[in-house]
């Protein structure tokens, strides 16, 4: 099952997974945890970026 992304839902969730990854890379959370976590949100656009902000690192 293969779902495509474009038009306007496809820009806001590139502007979601820039903005996920930046603030994961600027967490606390030690290194495996953050290439794990940009890993996911690449491989798994919308699944990784519900995931994240589920589960993901979190700011203090």
């Amino acid at each position: 099952m293969h779902i495509e992304v474009g038009g306007l839902f496809g820009l806001l969730l590139l502007i979601l997974m820039v903005y996920a990854i930046v603030k994961t890379l600027q967490s606390h959370a030690g290194t495996l945890s953050k290439t794990i976590w940009v890993v996911l949100l690449i491989l798994l656009p919308l699944l990784g970026f519900i995931l994240w902000l589920l589960f993901g690192p979190k700011q203090r």
